[in-house]
């Protein structure tokens, strides 16, 4: 009975420690997708390559669903950037450069 139990528990915890990798990709889709869905309307041009750097560094070479998920949370944060407010957008813009310098999408 304790090896069942043993067993439950370790797919139980396998589970969750999926979920949760799957949450990080998800997180990270929707801030690359921030950063780059504000390159033109900000005013920014990234490095392609460190942009290509930045994928091969944060996301499995396996995970099919990343592509998905960013092109989801790009758009979605285009529309968001439409309907900002001046100052929103100065805001936005302010910590976007800011994040954009830290992984060298831009000097």
């Amino acid at each position: 009975m304790n090896k069942l139990v043993m067993i439950g528990m370790t797919f139980l915890l396998l589970g969750a420690n999926a979920q949760a990798q799957d949450f990080e990709m998800m997180q990270l889709a929707q801030n690359l997708g921030d950063v780059l869905a504000s390159e033109e309307p900000c005013g920014l041009t990234y490095d392609q390559d460190a942009i290509a750097a930045f994928i091969a560094d944060k996301v499995p070479a396996d995970d099919m669903g990343f592509n998905s998920d960013l092109s989801t949370m790009t758009m979605g944060a285009s529309y968001m950037f439409a309907n900002m407010s001046g100052s929103q957008k100065t805001a936005h813009c302010a910590q976007t450069e800011r994040v954009a310098k830290s992984y060298g999408f831009i000097q």
